[in-house]
């Protein structure tokens, strides 16, 4: 195999015909890659195996041995693998389950090409692997926030639950560009051809920023964002629906208030605006 440059992009699917010893070597070998550069794309969660009989699942371990019949796939990005992240803070262990403050540019979870930049994964490491992690809910990359994380399944489908009848109350900060007509405080478009309902409240206002409590009825995808956006006010920040700037989107969940399904009462979580508007900058 001719030596590939470290800085090129992969994306590779092998399936093996024979035993082999070091799952490291291999892939170096085929990839031309060093065993550097394989051993940190296995450390990220950017390869994953499927033996006979099992589930997809990442291999992080270089000196793994693989069956004949294992499928691989090999997604190698230098740039993204490069990336460090920031860390997500704990705010409260509730040894079931987790709460957690997510900076912006952290992912929810991984993806193909590696879960480092993953909440899920830095909660893992938090606890040492010792603890399983489920997602409960999801934040959008750029946006910051309160996030649980469940750590057995029971609770992470009674928490699930919670999300999905919408017994949970959620409520985040968002600056919009420009001057909202507070007379505005329920936005009702359909998103996805599927019913969607915003609630806004006005915080503050400034010469060409609006600062909104907002809360959903929905959970449509990205609906806080696209409702702002379909009103001529789009989230500052938000490259996708308004004016792509330098700015991080400025969007964050800043309350969630529930009752526990391990303590049996009603929790509450919520953000002071100090704490995000230092990534508000």
């Amino acid at each position: 195999m001719v030596a590939m440059a470290p800085d090129s992009i992969l994306k590779k699917n092998y399936q093996l015909s024979e035993n082999v010893a070091s799952a490291c070597d291999w892939l170096a070998q085929e990839t031309g890659l060093p065993k550097g550069r394989i051993k940190l794309a296995m450390t990220n969660g950017a390869v994953q195996v499927k033996k006979p009989n099992s589930k997809w699942q990442r291999l992080r371990r270089a000196t793994a041995s693989l069956p004949a019949g294992t499928g691989i796939r090999f997604f190698y990005n230098p740039q993204l693998l490069a990336i460090k992240p920031a860390m997500p803070v704990l705010l409260d262990d509730r040894q079931q389950y987790s709460v957690w403050f997510k900076p912006p540019g952290l992912m929810s979870q991984g993806n193909e090409w590696g879960d480092h930049c993953s909440i899920l994964r830095l909660v893992e490491l938090h606890f040492n692997n010792q603890r399983k992690v489920f997602p409960i809910h999801r934040l959008d990359q750029e946006a910051c926030g309160l996030i649980l994380i469940a750590h057995h399944k029971k609770t992470a489908a009674q928490l699930s639950e919670l999300f999905s009848g919408r017994d949970i109350e959620k409520q985040y900060r968002v600056r919009v560009e420009g001057k909202w007509n507070s007379d505005v405080k329920r936005i009702e478009i359909p998103l996805d051809n599927k019913l969607a309902i915003t609630n806004v409240a006005v915080l503050e206002q400034s010469n060409d920023s609006t600062l909104l409590l907002v809360n959903i009825e929905t959970g449509r995808k990205h609906q806080i964002r696209r409702h702002l956006s379909q009103m001529g006010h789009a989230v500052r920040g938000d490259a996708q629906y308004g004016v792509k700037n330098s700015q991080v989107l400025h969007l964050a969940a800043t309350k969630l208030s529930y009752q526990c399904p391990v303590q049996g009462r009603l929790v509450t979580y919520e953000l002071a605006s100090d704490q995000i508007d230092s990534y508000w900058q």
